[in-house]
């Protein structure tokens, strides 16, 4: 395994980070196929004896119970606190929230107090704004996730699922604040999802900011209570080469030609082939 700083941080990180949205109470949050406390262990357990410290997830994956699990098979796994880094996500501020006059500062330190709890942890390495929120002052997301790295509870900040302006209105607002400024992007980029959003990937020509991006196994989804088989292919989303350069998507065909039929890309998510999601510190 390759380890690398994660931006301009203090913060070191395998270069293959463990994406955890597959794990959880099935019964909570959308999706059925999530796998429960024991089968996530054993699979954070594999990819940890085999040098990955590097683990993301989110409050609002399974409501939750991914990090409740992900934090409880760290904690029982890892030696030390210093063996593994853990990055977790919050969403926008809900209508409840907006209702009651919760601002965006509050609503960054409640989610990430709730995120602790569940972890089991006193801080995280990478604390992420997983969407902008259009309906909040994002000046005071930015200093809530700004007091967030003040008081010792998130080690760095990053954002997923922006465009290049967001990314370098915040990063100014923060320069012009003295607040800490966001290390990490999380850019969709899959087989599903085809280009980096906007034109995200010209922003890193400024800043020192790490792309952690969606790639992965193409893997056939479970049936007949059988294990998924992990196909012998790996989807080289960015190309041989070519790893930061997101042109070499373009080249890709636009269907899924595995299946039995060719499947649009619109109906992704009824492929015989589904993506398991790994991200990646370029």
């Amino acid at each position: 395994m390759e380890y690398a700083t994660l931006g301009n941080s203090d913060v070191t990180v395998s270069r293959i980070c463990m994406g955890c949205m597959g794990f959880g109470d099935a019964t909570k949050g959308y999706h059925s196929w999530i796998l429960d406390a024991d089968r996530s262990r054993e699979i954070i357990r594999y990819g940890f004896e085999r040098g990955i410290t590097f683990y993301d997830t989110a409050i609002g994956y399974a409501d939750g119970t991914s990090e409740e699990y992900v934090g409880r098979a760290l904690r029982s796994i890892a030696g030390k606190r210093e063996d593994y880094q853990i990055t977790t996500k919050f969403l926008p501020r809900t209508d409840a929230e907006r209702e009651a006059g919760v601002s965006g500062q509050q609503h960054v330190m409640n989610n990430l107090d709730a995120s602790l709890r569940h972890l089991g942890l006193d801080y995280v390495d990478l604390y992420i704004c997983h969407m902008w929120d259009y309906h909040t002052d994002m000046a005071e997301i930015m200093e809530g996730m700004n007091e967030a790295v003040k008081v010792g509870k998130a080690r760095s900040i990053g954002i997923s699922n922006c465009y290049a302006y967001q990314l370098a209105t915040m990063n100014d607002l923060a320069e012009a604040n003295g607040w800490a400024k966001f290390v990490s992007i999380q850019s969709h980029y899959n087989l599903g999802e085809r280009f980096l959003r906007g034109s995200v990937s010209s922003a890193f020509d400024g800043d020192r900011i790490e792309r952690a991006v969606d790639l992965g196994l193409l893997v056939r989804r479970e049936r007949d209570g059988r294990a998924a088989e992990v196909l012998p292919q790996t989807v080289d989303v960015l190309g041989a080469g070519n790893r930061h350069d997101p042109r070499a998507l373009r080249e890709q065909p636009a269907e899924c030609d595995l299946c039995a039929g060719a499947t649009p890309r619109s109906s992704a998510n009824d492929c015989t082939y589904s993506l398991m999601r790994m991200l990646c510190v370029m």
